[in-house]
């Protein structure tokens, strides 16, 4: 389960919900992988701004999904074509060599993540990078922002993502570990620094640590996404 096939075709999945202001410069970098054979597939939650129609011409297929982050991207994984997928947020970044290092990397373990760099105002953006960084590699643990990849065989192994609200990407983690340990590569994704920025960096520490530790107790995850969307 954990042998790249011989020829990696990719499937990169972004769920968008009104991402109309910044849809098309978080496509226009992977049109690269689409030019190399890649698939590029936008899973939409039902956006009420022009979204999808400035995603289209920028993606092989534009799907329209129920709404809810991990919802749309188990519809996207199964529109998807390729014998990997990448699991990416609209707002983050890949480096220029993703393909490539994703491609090593599955040859080796059945998934991983990127280590993360955050974008935005804040001084302690560098500070919280590393702790994500660090705790995940201690962890096992991945989080959407890292840009989560996985081999088709071992995304349908365990059942792909949750349908809950919140800690999706947490619980995929979880069962993916048990088919064995993500491939952590150095190389980084840029992903936005907006929450920290506009609800303060440690106030959004605070709470995202409140969150997990909720979760870990077995605090459902709809009253924690109610908590995390006030």
């Amino acid at each position: 389960m954990n042998a790249r096939p011989a020829a990696m075709r990719l499937s990169i999945i972004v769920p968008t919900l009104d991402e109309a202001e910044g849809i098309a410069a978080a496509l226009e970098p992977l049109q690269a992988p689409r030019a190399a054979g890649h698939e590029l597939i936008v899973a939409d939650g039902g956006s009420a701004d022009a979204t999808p129609a400035l995603a289209a011409p920028l993606a092989d297929q534009v799907i329209q999904a129920p709404r809810g982050r991990a919802r749309q991207m188990n519809a996207g994984a199964a529109a998807a074509s390729g014998n990997a997928l990448l699991f990416l947020h609209a707002d983050t970044h890949l480096p220029a060599n993703a393909v490539e290092v994703i491609g090593l990397a599955l040859a080796r373990h059945p998934w991983g993540r990127f280590d993360v760099r955050i974008a935005g105002r804040s001084p302690w953006l560098m500070v919280i990078a590393r702790m994500m960084n660090l705790r995940s590699r201690l962890t096992g643990i991945a989080t959407g922002d890292q840009g989560l990849f996985v081999t088709r065989a071992a995304f349908e192994a365990v059942g792909g993502f949750p349908n809950q609200p919140l800690m999706e990407d947490i619980e995929l983690s979880r069962r993916l570990k048990r088919l064995g340990p993500p491939a952590c590569p150095r190389e980084r994704v840029t992903t936005s620094g907006r929450r920290w920025d506009t609800h303060g960096a440690w106030r959004t520490i605070l709470l995202m640590w409140r969150l997990r530790f909720d979760y870990w107790r077995g605090v459902p995850a709809e009253r924690l996404a109610r908590r995390y969307n006030r």
